[in-house]
């Protein structure tokens, strides 16, 4: 059983409401590092289903230039209403976002954007470098898609670990804030500029 201290802590660190605390609590057993992997989990997933049934059509268009005055970067980034797009959460959003576009110069927002052409082209030369390595025919479609992914990381914004903290994809950090405003919250556009 949950006693009211702890989950006062942990509504206070999560923003989660009182009854969701005491569930994930006692769901953890009282492991509070627990319950807040659990709290985080059910936000994301309340979160993806309000994407899906939500349209995004306010926001923010938000620029940002390294401090060396080489690099930099703007884009958009949607909410459903002004005011979520006036909040300091999303503004920050927008900050770690443009920041991570600096830092990671990502091509493409998420893999759906990735042209075939690109991605077949990436296979083949998985395909030949697995060849050359001596791998099995068979084996080498199923290492593929492992290579795929860790592709997907390096090139689509949405699937890079996030710069602030390497346990954490964008996308995942977009959910948290959806969570946390209860609104759709996506990307739009992105450029990144360096001289």
């Amino acid at each position: 059983m949950s006693d009211i201290q702890t989950i006062t802590k942990l509504r206070e660190s999560t923003g989660a409401g009182m009854m969701d605390c005491k569930k994930a609590l006692d769901e953890a057993n009282n492991d509070i590092n627990a319950a807040v992997e659990i709290l985080r989990k059910k936000g994301e997933a309340k979160a993806a289903k309000k994407i899906e049934e939500r349209q995004a059509k306010e926001g923010i268009v938000y620029s940002y230039v390294h401090s060396n005055n080489k690099t930099g970067a703007m884009l958009e980034l949607f909410c459903e209403t002004d005011f979520v797009a006036r909040t300091d959460d999303f503004k920050n959003l927008a900050h770690d976002l443009a920041m991570q576009i600096v830092a990671m110069s990502p091509e493409y927002l998420n893999r759906e954007q990735l042209p075939a052409e690109v991605l077949e082209k990436e296979k083949e030369v998985y395909r030949e470098q697995l060849k050359n390595e001596g791998k099995p025919e068979e084996m080498i479609e199923k290492i593929i898609p492992g290579k795929l992914n860790k592709f997907f990381e390096d090139v689509c914004l949405s699937e890079q670990l996030f710069i602030k903290d390497d346990k954490v994809k964008i996308n995942e950090l977009i959910n948290r804030i959806i969570a946390k405003t209860g609104e759709k919250i996506e990307i739009g556009r992105f450029v990144r500029f360096q001289i």
